[in-house]
């Protein structure tokens, strides 16, 4: 349950907006909104989708907030919306996965050649997870990215706590087998 600077933990929130009190779901948009974009980002969401995508996710929480039965984090509860938004989307595209292709300047630095190891295990690293079955990303993501709990994980993606850990721990080997 996350507390925001005024002491209102998420629940509080939404009972809150419920009543009628428009900040509240303010603050739960500013509280969660930037964890949701690298979430999204991290998933496979084009730069170009994930504002959109962002929004979806509120705008269809907000409206289906009775769904929430709070048993759950909030957060989870968002990334369950978010990642079946980005399901949507995936199959509106027809499977094709876009890579989006930044040119990169390295700094100088005290250490260039380790700065190029660090760039070329990043690359590697986005890669790896993209060729990641779904479930195996959107778990590491989340525990790696967010680190939420398993329990939360398995909230968040419809899951057992189990086979939350079991999809991390392919996912982490697998990653460093494409990292060795």
């Amino acid at each position: 349950m996350l507390v925001g600077s005024d002491g209102a933990p998420d629940p509080e929130l939404v009972v809150a907006w419920r009543g009628g009190d428009e900040r509240a779901a303010g603050q739960l948009v500013h509280r969660h909104a930037a964890a949701l974009g690298r979430y999204l980002a991290a998933s496979g969401a084009t730069s170009a989708d994930v504002d959109d995508l962002v929004q979806d996710t509120f705008f269809k929480a907000f409206r289906g907030l009775d769904g929430w039965r709070g048993d759950g984090s909030f957060r989870g509860w968002l990334f369950r919306i978010a990642g079946n938004l980005l399901k949507d989307r995936f199959r509106q595209n027809k499977g094709r996965i876009f890579l989006e292709i930044e040119e990169h300047d390295i700094a100088g630095s005290a250490d260039p050649a380790g700065e190029l190891a660090a760039d070329e295990t990043g690359r590697l690293l986005q890669q790896g997870l993209l060729r990641l079955p779904r479930l195996q990303r959107e778990v590491f993501l989340l525990r790696v990215q967010q680190g939420l709990e398993y329990a939360e994980i398995a909230s968040a993606l419809g899951s057992t706590t189990g086979a939350a850990r079991v999809h991390y721990h392919h996912a982490v080997k697998r990653l460093k087998e494409l990292l060795a």
